[in-house]
């Protein structure tokens, strides 16, 4: 992998918005070390490189902190313009058009996912399984639109709505043991379906990508954990 500039991330190895940041730096071909934060304990490093929101990804470049993995992966593009692909189209037009989708994805898709699996109520889950159909058919509009009949929403190679639905990848995966729900079904969707299977499948993506079986086990952690009554004495 290329060098030269001291990258270290700092992450949580089930997060997806940290994986969009591995799959990026992995497409690029950049080193980089990776730090695995506790979230229940956060390190000094964390809340001083993020002390707005404190959370991860956060990618240090040269001992300068960046937050918000749709910031970093546009930061990673730019910075390292002359390494690897181009996650973004170099045309202002579609540029644009792959920012839209990818805070689509973040902005509608996502929260309706969260919600049909971890909605409070079986009415709840079943209006998030209801919205996350209508907004998975959208995202298979727009991959038959931005993909042109190509392999990737970039095209013939993976970019930068690739990276950001990719990160959810592992997740997406998981839900159907842990929720039975599966957001990019065959028949519904095939073009998503397919698609998960190429982007899976890259040389750069294969090895990033974390181990299903050990997701569907946090997420039962998860499950379990939400649903515990609260500790004696705990406040709102």
């Amino acid at each position: 992998m290329a060098g030269g500039d001291d990258l270290k991330l700092l992450g949580m190895w089930a997060s997806p918005f940290v994986l969009r940041v591995k799959l990026a730096l992995s497409l690029k071909g950049l080193s980089y070390e990776y730090v695995e934060e506790d979230l229940r304990d956060k390190s000094e490093l964390l809340v001083k490189s993020n002390p707005v929101h404190k959370k991860v990804p956060v990618l240090i470049h040269n001992g300068k902190p960046v937050s918000e993995s749709l910031i970093i992966l546009q930061c990673i593009d730019e910075a390292f313009a002359g390494t690897g692909p181009s996650l973004l189209p170099a045309d202002p037009y579609e540029r644009a058009i792959a920012r839209f989708w990818a805070a689509y994805i973040d902005d509608k898709m996502l929260p309706a996912l969260n919600q049909s699996a971890m909605g409070k109520t079986e009415e709840e889950r079943a209006e998030g399984k209801q919205q996350s159909l209508v907004t998975v058919e959208t995202l298979e509009g727009a991959l038959r639109d931005c993909g042109k009949g190509k392999p990737f929403f970039g095209g013939d190679s993976a970019g930068y709505v690739d990276v950001v639905l990719g990160g959810l990848l592992g997740w997406v995966r998981a839900s159907d043991e842990l929720h039975g729900v599966k957001p990019f079904d065959p028949e519904r969707t095939p073009l998503l379906a397919a698609w998960s299977e190429r982007f899976g499948a890259l040389e750069a993506v294969e090895p990033v990508m974390p181990d299903v079986s050990r997701l569907v086990e946090f997420g039962k952690m998860l499950k379990a954990r939400l649903a515990a009554p609260p500790a004696a004495g705990a406040s709102n």
